[in-house]
């Protein structure tokens, strides 16, 4: 029985409030979802299945593939499981391999424990079977083993991505504060942008939004920046499978952009990192910078399409009691030179985007780390519509 053609159950995790984007995306690909929760989609699908969902999802953060679920009370109730999966037809001997856990036992009072117990159940089958064991350590550069157990219920997962995919590849220069990759782009399938009219983004700090446009108006997947998975260090890893994949992912790229995407920053330095960014992931030609305050950016009156501020919250970056006139210049700077296109402000201080002085038609609700944030959408209509609320 092949690990790689034999379905399973997989979890794809995600941030909180990212599982809607993420359930687009699976089903774009052609699963079908059987259950969606806060922080994930589940379906049923093989080990190659995984490698399709790794290299594509933009949205996701690990993609998880169950050998295992079982009753455990307490941690020799785990290991007595553990131990008799057949761990040497699924890592090579000469692999490395890392635990990571997500656990809530009241016998257990750190996870490092339960990690350990599932090390020493690995290490102990290779010995009795093979006569040698595999390297390990806390580096997700290889084999990574995913242990849920709440309560009394355990399951044993291989995570087929390993290091995080909420990461992209293309970001060398993180810049002040910078937006993960994968909100940034669970942000972009929240608009209504049709991928094919104007995109603008004043204030881009490292340029995460208006790269992640652009990758999603040329199809540029993150499989693209990548070359190193958990799924290609296993058993039965048949690169060719991978390579297809690839290819297919490859083909779909979309090289010219008829488009007009705008980043700009008042700081030099800031757009000169987001040019860096931009020429890693291979859009810098499809994207227009400009140094300025964010009120002189260049807004194209054809094809008119999005524009996205992500400005300072006051908690993390600047001072609230300033950062009131710029959330203030902003609500009439799309007022007043933006008509005709749809304006987002992404923040995590609701009471400051009170100052925009308009009334937003939607409240999309997010979260970055652990601050509770919206994006609000604004119709800037090209007549004379406007509504100050």
């Amino acid at each position: 029985m092949s690990l790689f053609t034999t379905p399973s159950r997989i979890i794809v995790t995600c941030s909180n409030r990212l599982s809607l984007y993420l359930q687009q995306e699976v089903i774009d690909l052609g699963f079908t979802p059987v259950r969606i929760f806060k922080t994930g989609v589940e379906l049923f699908g093989s080990m190659n299945d995984c490698i399709k969902l790794n290299i594509n999802l933009r949205t996701a953060s690990q993609v998880l593939f169950s050998l295992k679920e079982f009753t455990a009370y307490n941690a020799n109730d785990l290991y007595k499981e553990l131990v008799n999966i057949e761990w040497e037809k699924i890592i090579p001997a000469n692999e490395y391999f890392s635990i990571s856990s997500n656990v809530s036992n009241e016998t257990i009072t750190n996870n490092l424990f339960a990690n350990v117990k599932v090390k020493d159940a690995i290490a102990d089958r290779f010995r009795e079977k093979t006569g040698q064991r595999p390297d390990s350590g806390p580096e997700l550069n290889a084999v990574v083993i995913h242990l849920y157990w709440k309560e009394s219920i355990a399951e044993i997962f291989i995570d087929t991505s390993g290091e995080t995919l909420s990461k992209h590849g293309y970001r060398k220069i993180p810049g002040k504060a910078p937006m993960l990759e994968s909100l940034a782009a669970a942000n972009l399938l929240a608009l209504k942008w049709d991928r094919k009219s104007a995109f603008i983004n004043p204030m881009c700090g490292s340029g995460t939004i208006a790269i992640e446009a652009a990758l999603l108006a040329t199809n540029r997947m993150p499989g693209l920046y990548r070359n190193n998975y958990s799924f290609m260090h296993l058993c039965e890893y048949d690169e060719s499978v991978y390579f297809q994949l690839y290819k297919e992912m490859e083909s779909k790229v979309v090289s010219q952009l008829d488009i007009k995407i705008i980043m700009s920053d008042i700081s030099e330095d800031a757009v000169n990192i987001s040019k860096v960014n931009a020429g890693i992931a291979g859009v810098e030609d499809l994207i227009t910078f400009e140094v300025c305050d964010f009120a002189e950016t260049t807004i194209p009156e054809d094809n008119p399409g999005v524009i996205y501020f992500n400005p300072e919250y006051g908690d993390r970056l600047g001072d609230e009691i300033e950062l009131q006139e710029t959330y203030g210049r902003m609500g009439d700077f799309l007022k007043q030179k933006c008509k005709g296109y749809w304006g987002y402000i992404f923040t995590g201080n609701l009471e400051l985007a009170k100052k925009i002085g308009l009334k937003p038609k939607r409240r999309i609700e997010f979260y970055t780390g652990k601050i509770d944030c919206r994006l609000f959408e604004y119709e800037l209509y090209a007549g004379s519509k406007e509504v100050k609320g």
